[in-house]
């Protein structure tokens, strides 16, 4: 019973936190303005080239982590890694952070990997992806430090003015991001204290963790690293094309967006719908894109990638099936035709 609601607060609370702060941020909104835009002023071919972006990100970070998984002696079939990657994204609407484990346990299941070993490389890429954000974030505070400053300014960030930070409302949904990553990082240490109460599978881990270090060809390792980020950038800045009221924000605004939408994804809530949405909204406002057309951009460009994330887990899933099915029955031609019937089924 205790582990029963145990597991119903991990999905129940993220997807509290996420309503909640969406119910605040939209509060008083037009959603028949989104509906129209939806109708006729998106541009749907820029939203598919998107989508494009997207796909090809998760294709390639599922080559990059068999390139990882190869200095272990593990070898599990590229299209397995690929479809894992997908379910594990869809996994993580669900429960956050629950998709890093499912797709070590898909590859364990249909593949034979050792689940500490993929953790561990897991581990290691959610390492580098933070990383890579700390270095993006860096770029676009050199290039619009004035934006940041009134951003920190305007969601109470900025701690100058103490009586206006706590009549901000702003300031305690930034309070209840901060407590959402911090019960994150709590369920983490919890996850990694049970790893070392067993020292075998902590071993594995830390095998994982430290694969990269025998990488064979790391100049790819890091090519495919730094198209994954590409991807990620392109899937969001090409979004601004999709509408005319921010098809001119350029670039390096798209730096900017992409660099906060990235960091509140974080928090934990599926798809970081609530605090991806306020801060890109906030963000979208201090250049000039008015509050409406703000919340429709984040409400549409969201509601879309969440789509997409849906439709490649349920396709992942069906593969994973049809594919290793299908496998195991070319495995058995040698049985009789009853035998390899039941072995199909």
């Amino acid at each position: 019973m205790k582990k029963l609601i145990g597991n119903i607060v991990k999905v129940v609370l993220p997807l509290a936190l996420g309503a909640f702060i969406l119910v605040w941020v939209y509060r008083g909104f037009d959603f028949a303005r989104a509906a129209e835009v939806l109708r006729h002023g998106m541009d749907y071919g820029w939203m598919a080239a998107t989508l494009v972006f997207g796909i090809l990100s998760h294709v390639v970070r599922g080559i990059r982590w068999r390139l990882a998984l190869e200095p272990l002696g593990e070898r599990p079939r590229m299209a397995d890694c690929v479809y894992a990657i997908f379910v594990s994204y869809a996994a993580n609407l669900v429960v956050p952070r629950v998709g890093e484990v499912s797709r070590c346990g898909v590859l364990a299941r249909y593949d034979g990997v050792s689940f500490a070993k993929s953790l561990g490389t897991v581990v290691t890429e959610r390492l580098i992806d933070t990383l890579c954000v700390c270095l993006l974030t860096g770029l676009a505070l050199v290039l619009q430090l004035p934006v940041f400053d009134r951003f920190f300014r305007d969601t109470g960030a900025g701690l100058g003015a103490l009586p206006e930070v706590l009549a901000s409302a702003d300031f305690y949904i930034v309070l209840l991001c901060a407590a959402g990553i911090g019960a994150l990082l709590w369920r983490l240490l919890r996850t990694y204290s049970f790893f070392a109460k067993v020292k075998d599978a902590l071993r594995n881990v830390w095998a994982g963790a430290l694969s990269l270090r025998r990488v064979r060809k790391r100049g790819l390792f890091l090519a495919y690293t730094a198209l994954i980020w590409l991807c990620y950038y392109l899937q969001f800045y090409l979004s601004f094309y999709c509408f005319g009221f921010s098809e001119g924000l350029g670039p390096v605004v798209g730096l900017v967006l992409f660099v906060v939408g990235s960091i509140a994804v974080v928090v934990p809530t599926p798809n970081g719908a609530g605090p991806w949405h306020f801060g890109v909204i906030t963000m979208m406002m201090l250049y000039g894109v008015g509050q409406e057309d703000a919340g429709v951009f984040a409400l549409l460009v969201h509601g879309v990638q969440t789509l997409l994330v849906v439709v490649l887990g349920i396709y992942g899933l069906i593969m994973l099936s049809f594919t290793n099915r299908r496998r195991k029955y070319g495995n058995n031609q040698d049985l009789g035709s009853a035998e390899r019937v039941e072995a199909f089924l």
